[in-house]
């Protein structure tokens, strides 16, 4: 994919992936606590459409916390969400629960290798490129799949989810 393969990168996403033996790349770049938005910022620092970049997001929903995935440069459809989840509201959840279920900080939550496995959606956007790019699991570093491994390394389903 074009990209370093740096295993000193070592978040529990990497090691998800490594485990399941998918082919992913390591993009590290540096991170600008100022920045206005994370997500924006891993787009500009990599040379990549905002597109093709996706932010994981955590939801609260009655049976818990889930995750949607969306490009960077779109909103997350709550709306969308609970009904790909077959649900009738998520609304946002508090940065600190999504933290604690994650183990992963706001602004480097990574959709793979979380400490718990929650329902999860990625935007059928997603389906457009060869390749996306989602945290790595920490501020400053992002890693390159393909969609389909992705859906397979975080048991996603895909739905139009982002507005």
């Amino acid at each position: 994919m074009g990209s370093r393969r740096d295993r000193s990168a070592g978040t529990p996403a990497t090691t998800e992936l490594t485990r399941r033996g998918v082919a992913f790349g390591v993009h590290p770049y540096e991170h600008d606590p100022a920045a206005a938005s994370y997500g924006l910022e891993a787009a500009a620092a990599l040379s990549v459409p905002p597109g093709q970049v996706f932010k994981t997001l955590l939801v609260e929903a009655d049976r818990g916390l889930a995750v949607g995935i969306v490009p960077v440069d779109r909103s997350l459809d709550l709306k969308a969400l609970a009904a790909a989840l077959g649900l009738k509201k998520v609304s946002m959840a508090d940065p600190a629960a999504a933290e604690r279920s994650t183990g992963y900080v706001v602004g480097g939550i990574s959709p793979i290798g979380q400490r718990k496995r929650l329902p999860t959606v990625l935007d059928l956007g997603a389906s457009a490129f060869d390749v996306v790019y989602v945290s790595g699991g920490r501020r400053g570093l992002d890693l390159s799949l393909s969609p389909t491994d992705l859906v397979a390394a975080t048991g996603a389903v895909m739905a139009a989810i982002a507005c």
